[in-house]
């Protein structure tokens, strides 16, 4: 059984039998979901206000 490191804790965990990959756990799933929320990770790149753009420039910058 291939066992792997949860990015959150470190602890290893069965890869094939866990329902919360690549976390080892529910809790590490919401703790890395609370990571994005709070923008300690992103995506870089350009910010916009969608609010102060019209959609069709949004939607032509998506590609």
């Amino acid at each position: 059984m291939k066992k792997t490191k949860c990015p959150i804790c470190k602890n290893k965990f069965e890869w094939e039998k866990n329902e919360f990959r690549p976390f080892c756990s529910e809790r590490c799933k919401l703790i890395d979901l609370g990571q994005w929320a709070g923008e300690k990770y992103f995506i870089p790149g350009k910010k916009i206000d969608i609010y102060s753009v019209p959609i069709d420039e949004i939607m032509k910058n998506k590609n």
